[in-house]
């Protein structure tokens, strides 16, 4: 497996973990009744991100922004894994990638302005990188 794929596989794992993150606290606040409901905002008197405190609503927000990211990222290590254009650049990018996604979690759960943007384009800028990486 190229150290894209393996780093793909971790990132993947990380959005398990951030879902955990999100759903235990969403639950204990809003229970099971809305949680599990169809969440149609005239039942539950909103948009269920409305209803979370600000902290679980922001790693809601966190989780979505990884499924968003995760995808222009997974296209990424796709074409330079078929593409044969793995490399050091590539897999530097990728771990990159990684650790500003982690850090992107906590930066968004705690409200850390404006570094929570930094970080946010340094995996944007990563992934970036390994595209026209594969095109070189």
């Amino acid at each position: 497996m190229t150290p894209e794929l393996t780093v793909l596989t971790l990132a993947a794992l990380l959005q398990v973990v951030q879902f955990v993150l999100m759903a235990i606290p969403a639950n204990l606040e809003l229970g099971q009744g809305k949680t599990m409901s169809p969440r149609d905002r005239a039942r539950l008197g909103g948009d269920i991100e409305d209803l979370l405190s600000t902290r679980t609503a922001r790693l809601y927000r966190a989780l979505d922004n990884h499924f968003e990211g995760l995808i222009l990222f997974t296209i990424a290590c796709v074409v330079v894994t078929l593409g044969e254009k793995s490399g050091t650049v590539t897999s530097t990018c990728a771990y990159l990638y990684l650790a500003a996604r982690i850090a992107y979690v906590p930066a968004y759960a705690f409200g850390w302005t404006p570094w929570r943007s930094y970080i946010w384009f340094v995996g944007f800028s990563a992934t970036v990188c390994m595209l026209i990486a594969a095109l070189l």
